[in-house]
């Protein structure tokens, strides 16, 4: 029964999953040797997840987003974030006309499909609150009003890891409402070749053709929802997440001194949805474990306090997230 049903499902996914290719195809026509960054942005879309970009400056981070916009034709909006920067600048305002003593709402750049927050961590507290409550309720309070925000709604942050002069360190609620985060590395020297040799002019206009459309995401996510995973990859999540807790219970008594706070239960409603999207990009519809270690790192990375005693020994979250895949027990 479950394998007739299975099969029913990767017939769905190739189905709905057909403009994928094509999408990633016409992002290498201007992206060169970024897959990584690709598939999670990728991800992040099928799983209706934000994200969080980090790198140095000039990897593409900035124009990745905005291909991957254009590509799905959705309305795009990136925002220089600042520590100038207002709610107002972000969410919109109420504007009075003293012709008739009422106010008129003005919406702000917040109203768009995908959302470009360049240098995130630059922006002052009261910014970050306007934003998260736009990230986790999808909507927008402008005076006394509410509103929605359109579907898709995708938060795409970047900040740069080596300059923190006039920057602002991310409240951790915030930090934990973005259901990946990024480390995009340098090219190859090969990948830097193509780039040099394509981007090497004074006016380089790029043309990206629109291959897929909103409602395209739309239906792609709800058989990202159909996508079966059985019961122990489940329990396999859980363990995880859970060793991140309580590592003495899974044999990782070294790890109890280099944690000071464990992943919250998001990570395990994120892992699981993020591992069905990632088999759903591989054209599967069915989750096999090493999705979730694929994964798992961009999904606990931001998610793991590391204790000052980590700290001393030289030691990160992501070689915290290493030690617990290498020690819990795969189904």
């Amino acid at each position: 029964m479950v394998a007739a049903g299975i099969e029913v499902i990767n017939e769905k996914v190739k189905k709905e999953g057909a403009f994928l290719k094509v999408l990633v195809e016409e992002m290498e026509k201007v992206i060169v040797g970024q897959r990584y960054l690709i598939e999670r942005l990728l991800v992040g879309l099928l799983a209706n997840g934000h994200i969080l970009i980090e790198g140095v400056p000039g990897l593409a981070k900035t124009m990745s987003v905005r291909v991957l916009a254009q590509a799905i034709k959705t309305k795009f909006q990136r925002l220089q974030f600042t520590p100038d920067l207002l709610p107002a600048d972000l969410i919109g305002t109420l504007i009075y006309n003293p012709k008739d003593g009422a106010f008129t709402t003005k919406k702000g750049p917040i109203f768009a499909n995908i959302i470009l927050a360049d240098e995130i961590n630059r922006a002052p507290a009261k910014v970050q609150s306007a934003l998260l409550e736009a990230m986790q309720e999808r909507q927008v309070t402008i005076g006394e009003n509410s509103f929605k925000l359109d579907d898709p709604f995708l938060v795409l942050a970047t900040q740069n890891p080596i300059e923190h002069e006039g920057t602002y360190p991310l409240p951790e609620a915030q930090v934990d409402r973005f259901m990946l985060k990024l480390k995009v590395g340098y090219p190859s020297k090969e990948e830097e070749y193509k780039i040099m040799k394509r981007m090497g002019m004074t006016d380089k206009k790029i043309s990206v053709s629109h291959v897929a459309g909103p409602e395209d995401i739309i239906r792609a996510r709800k058989v990202v929802d159909e996508v079966y995973i059985d019961e122990r990859i489940e329990k396999y999540i859980i363990d995880i997440v859970f060793a991140t807790r309580t590592p003495k219970a899974y044999r990782l008594d070294e790890l109890t001194s280099l944690i000071q706070y464990g992943a919250s239960p998001r990570a395990s409603i994120y892992l699981l949805i993020a591992s069905k999207a990632y088999a759903f990009l591989q054209g599967r519809g069915y989750v096999v474990p090493q999705d979730v270690k694929t994964i798992g790192m961009d999904i606990l990375r931001h998610r793991i306090i590391a204790s000052y005693e980590a700290e001393a020994e030289d030691k990160t979250s992501e070689d915290i997230i290493k030690r617990i895949f290498e020690e819990v027990r795969v189904p």
